[in-house]
Parts: structure tokens; sequence; C-alpha cells
């Protein structure tokens, strides 16, 4: 049976290893498509975590790990490439010597406007859109309404958004299926809460149909996602079998801990306890070394964490195998596996259990 019609997953989500060589103009390659998201981080140095994207163009960044609105600094990410992304100088991406990786998601290329907003106050959006891979970039301005509705081009309904204003300093927002009704996380330790917690309130996953996104007002207004005249980027993500699974665990707090089944072997995993404060753990195929049990390969390095600066560093307090059908915690630490935690996640696939072409996944 097969479980896919997504059989080479890379086609739509790689990871790059490079190293910086401090000069304008250092192509990336090897990526094997042109990206339309490029998240990189600064692996053995404390830079920020970086965010790039087709729709509001090369040289404009984002933070993760900070609530800073988007810059324009040059000396970044200065353009996208059929294969890949081309940097300026800035060290926080290309300083000589140091080491990155980029995670690298294919969309549709800049985008083009979507109407399919409903309701009374309908939000024309421009959007990005890769429905193979249920993968959208909308960027959008809002009209100040908590009733708005924005389009996101998916043609199914969003497993998971991440959203942010872009002209003022404001906080990333997350929303997950398996969070709490209509609550949302954002890119820091916090646990969970309700939009209501929140003046300008934030996305509701309520609203969420086959084509649009909404959201609600907090104890004020609706600021902070859908503000008269500013401007907002949204990731969003549906699912899809066997190469992308959006899903939550409960954790067991020991070493032999919770197996997580994803119908897949995971290259890429995003993490965070949504009932108890802890960082949002990140974990990829090609920076662990390929070998379980995690942390038995010397050369192993893991661990940056979404809402921090910090460099990677081997931790098996975070340990996590990567296997042919998912993924198993080897770690106590709450920030991955608290006893009786809640925990969301997001998964994309280095390769399906079963595709449609027969080949089935190894473990490693």
């Amino acid at each position: 049976m097969a479980y896919t019609t997504i059989n080479k997953s890379s086609d739509y989500f790689n990871t790059k290893l490079y190293t910086g060589n401090g000069s304008a103009g250092h192509a990336i390659t090897g990526v094997g498509f042109q990206p339309d998201f490029v998240w990189i981080k600064e692996r053995n140095g404390t830079n920020n975590h970086e965010i790039n994207d087709a729709v509001r163009g090369a040289n404009y960044q984002i933070y993760p790990n900070l609530t800073n609105a988007q810059t324009n600094a040059g000396g970044h990410l200065t353009a996208f490439a059929s294969d890949g992304f081309t940097l300026g100088t800035d060290g926080s991406i290309n300083t000589n010597t140091n080491t990155y990786v980029s995670w690298n998601w294919k969309a549709n290329g800049s985008g083009s406007s979507n109407s399919d907003a409903t309701g009374s106050y309908p939000i024309t959006s421009t959007v990005s859109a890769n429905t193979t891979a249920g993968f959208s970039i909308v960027k959008y301005t809002g009209n100040g309404y908590s009733t708005a509705t924005i389009g996101h081009g998916l043609g199914s309904k969003p497993a998971m958004v991440i959203m942010r204003p872009l002209g003022y300093s404001g906080a990333w927002w997350i929303v997950h299926k398996d969070l709490t009704a209509d609550n949302v996380l954002e890119f820091n330790t916090n646990a969970q809460a309700n939009i209501s917690s929140f003046g300008g309130g934030g996305l509701k996953y309520s609203t969420f149909t086959t084509s649009v996104i909404g959201g609600g007002n907090g104890s004020s207004d609706s600021g902070l996602w859908n503000g008269s005249g500013q401007d907002y980027i949204a990731y969003c993500f549906a699912e899809k079998t066997g190469y992308s699974k959006f899903g939550s665990y409960t954790g067991n707090g020991n070493a032999d801990g919770t197996f997580v089944y994803t119908g897949f072997k995971p290259a890429f995993v995003i993490l965070k306890t949504s009932n108890l404060t802890g960082g949002w753990y990140i974990k990829d195929s090609i920076r662990s070394g390929g070998t379980n049990p995690n942390g038995s390969n010397p050369n192993e390095t893991d661990n940056p964490t979404a809402n921090t600066s910090n460099a990677e560093n081997k931790a098996s307090a975070f340990g996590m195998d990567i296997l042919s059908n998912g993924f198993k915690l080897r770690a106590t630490d709450g920030y991955v596996n608290f006893d009786g935690g809640n925990y969301i996640y997001m998964a994309f696939a280095e390769a399906p259990l079963v595709g449609t072409n027969g080949v089935t996944a190894k473990a490693r």
C-alpha cells in the first residue's frame, strides 16, 4: 500500500549545511530546488535565527528568537536561486569559517493575489502556495476587524500556522491543531494561552477552513494580527500523508521515552511543551550524525532552540532517535519528555515509510 504521493521529500524540504566565507555573493547550492522559505542559524555561534522568504523578498529578515520588526539591513540573504540562495557579508549568516544550518521549504515563488477571503471583512492576500506539499506563505495588510478572514491558498485546512507583524515589534503567533481550542503559543518559553489573554488578540484555529485563516480580539483590539494598515506574514502548513505531520504526544519522563509515529522517517522535527514552560527544540537528520541510539556518535551536534540565539550543542538531555516511521525521545528533560507533559510538534520527511514507488524508508 502506498502511503504518500511525495516519493522524494527533498523536492520540497531540505536541510543544507554550509560554511561562511565572509564575502559578498557567497552562493549556497545543493538545496535541490529554489527555496521560497529559508531559516538560517549559525551553529557554532550565538547569532540570531533568521528567516527569509520569497514573498517579502530577499534582504528582508525576521528573527524567531526576537520580537523585533522586519529589517532590511543589507548583507544578509541577497537572492533566491534555482538550487539555493546567495549571501552577503553580514556575520550572522556568513562569517568566514563559521558553520551554519539552513532549513529550506519550497512554496511557489513570489506569490500572487488571493481573494478567497469570505465574510463581511475579507482581506486580499498575496500567497505563494505549494498545494502538493501543503505549504503556503501569506502576506496581508490588516483591516482592523476581528472577524476578518485571509485566504491561504492551500485547498485544505492548515494544521499549523506561524505568523507575526512585520512593521512593528510584536509577538510571533503559533496556532496548532492540537492546542486547546483557540489557544496560541509564541516563539518563547511560555505555555499556551487563549487569545483573550492578549490585548491585540490573535489567530483562532476555529476560524480556519480549507480556504481561509482568521482570528479574534483579545481584551482590547485586533492589533497583533490585524491592525488596520499593518503588514503581516503567515506561514501555513497542511498535513500531507508520508511527507509532513503535525501532532502531539505526552511525555513519560523516562530515558526510554515516548515513541511518536509519523508514518515516515523524519528529516526535521520542531517541538515544544504546550502546557509547561519550555523552549522550541529543533532536530534534523543531517546534523544529528545519522546514528541511533541518539548520542552514540561522538561527532553528533544538536539542539538549537528557536527561542534563543544559543549555539547548538550535544546534549543528551534532549536526546531523540530518528526512526523509519517516527521518532523516539531518549531524554527526561522537560523540554522534550516531562512525565505527563503535553507537547506539540511539526515534522517533515526524509523518506516516506512506503511511497507509490514501493521504496521503504530505512532506520539508521
